[in-house]
C-alpha cells in the first residue's frame, strides 16, 4: 500500500481494511471499527483465558494457608528451610538470560 502526502487535508483520511478472520490456521475472532478501520483479532487461545479469568469463582489467594503462615510468624513457631530457598534462587537465576556486557 502506497501513502502519498500531496499536501493539507481537511480532516483524517480513514483506509479501510479488510478484517481478517483466519491466520496461520488459527481460527480468530475479529471485531471492527468501521469508521476507522481499526480492528482487533482475538485468538481462541486468548478468548479461552478470558473466558477462565471471568468465570473464576476461586479466589487467587488461598486465604487459610495466608491466616496460618500469619499465626506463626506472630507466635514464632514459622521456620524457613534455608536449602529449599537456596535451591529456588539458583533454579530462578538459570532461567534468567545473562546480561550482554559490551
Amino acid at each position: 500500500m502506497a501513502i502519498e502526502i500531496t499536501g493539507r487535508t481537511n480532516g483524517p483520511t480513514f483506509i479501510k481494511t479488510p478484517p481478517k478472520t483466519e491466520t496461520d490456521g488459527e481460527r480468530k475472532t475479529t471485531v471492527t471499527h468501521t469508521e476507522r478501520g481499526d480492528s482487533v483479532a482475538l485468538t481462541s487461545a486468548t478468548q479461552q483465558i478470558k473466558k477462565a479469568i471471568g468465570s473464576s469463582s476461586a479466589s487467587p489467594v488461598d486465604v487459610d494457608r495466608v491466616n496460618s503462615v500469619k499465626k506463626a510468624l506472630a507466635d514464632g513457631s514459622y521456620s524457613v528451610n534455608a536449602g529449599r530457598v537456596a535451591q529456588k534462587l539458583i533454579q530462578l537465576e538459570k532461567l534468567i538470560p545473562p546480561e550482554n556486557s559490551t
